[in-house]
């Protein structure tokens, strides 16, 4: 571990390095980010990040974070919990629920818990009511490190009372180093996705991609626009176990695989994404997790968890050149 920086708040922040095999990844637990990715023989980070931690308490405060306990948007910024209504902060046009809000995890200095060459486990509680929901929460996140080249993210979360948990990793990934992602190829398992608002959160429909601009199932080259992207693609009707669900190809030839257990996987092109000095359209975030919004549409997969039903998500990338 080495010094990373002091959040506005004071809290001191280390930065941890983990390597096995061809593969080195940089994090720092304000916001239990994923900062940098290495693939040997390749001259650039595969993930976008900041050397600098005043920049992820700024703009990139979504860049590479945990997004939690609820990622994306709840439409109505409530949650009906045994007849309990749960009133959400409304961080969204004063209407919306968006990722957690003022407290949620990517906002949070994690605890860490253990590291080593290649692995490292960082803790955060949650106390009752925070960020609106019941429930003293303990949540976990460790990051793993094997060869030849993977990395495995595994989420832990438990509470003492019902809640809502449905938490993603929120990096952006452009596997060439370039100012936009244009000419990435991309492959999706998903037979079904969710189509969006003009506010981005999911109508409620469920629409098959055969014929749309979302199929995916055959891999395709993407461009800025080509489709756009803030939609939720649909792997499975709950979690299941770890199996790859996508594909994304560089120009230059790197790839990454994402397999994971969550029943979907959320698109975003970045529109209004920006590093200091850096342009929108960068890279793509794909967040796998649970279906936004399922509280509001009861045919969606339930993200409610209990004391004897935990959370539990584990997420890879594996990265070839």
């Amino acid at each position: 571990m080495t010094p990373f920086g002091v959040t506005h708040g004071g809290q001191e922040v280390q930065k941890v390095t983990l390597s096995a095999g061809d593969l080195t990844v940089r994090l720092q637990p304000r916001g239990a980010v994923l900062q940098d990715v290495r693939l040997r023989g390749i001259d650039h980070s595969l993930t976008l990040g900041s050397d600098r931690l005043r920049d992820y308490e700024g703009e990139m405060r979504h860049h590479g974070s945990l997004i939690g306990p609820i990622a994306n948007r709840i439409s109505t910024a409530r949650i009906r919990l045994d007849g309990m209504m749960y009133e959400l902060e409304r961080n969204q046009d004063g209407r919306i629920h968006l990722h957690s809000g003022a407290q949620g995890t990517h906002l949070q200095v994690w605890d860490i818990a253990e590291v080593s060459d290649s692995h490292a486990t960082l803790n955060l509680h949650l106390p009752d009511g925070m960020c609106g929901l019941p429930g003293n929460r303990e949540i976990s996140v460790t990051f793993t490190v094997s060869a030849p080249a993977t990395l495995t993210m595994t989420i832990n979360g438990t509470t003492d009372a019902k809640t809502c948990m449905n938490f993603a990793n929120h990096s952006y990934w452009n596997l060439d180093g370039t100012k936009r992602y244009d000419g990435h190829k991309l492959r999706i398992n998903a037979d079904q996705y969710l189509p969006g608002t003009p506010d981005d959160y999911p109508t409620g429909e469920i629409v098959d991609v055969a014929g749309t601009a979302m199929d995916f199932r055959t891999a395709r080259k993407i461009t800025v626009n080509d489709p756009p992207f803030d939609n939720n693609f649909c792997l499975s009707d709950s979690r299941t176990g770890l199996r790859e669900v996508l594909q994304l190809t560089g120009t230059s030839g790197v790839s990454m695989r994402v397999a994971t257990t969550e029943p979907g996987i959320q698109m975003y092109d970045a529109r209004d994404a920006y590093r200091p000095e850096g342009p929108a359209y960068e890279g793509l975030a794909i967040e796998a997790q649970g279906w936004p919004d399922a509280p509001t549409n009861p045919q969606f997969p339930s993200i409610i968890v209990t004391p004897d039903a935990t959370y539990c998500q584990v997420t890879s990338w594996s990265f070839s050149a």
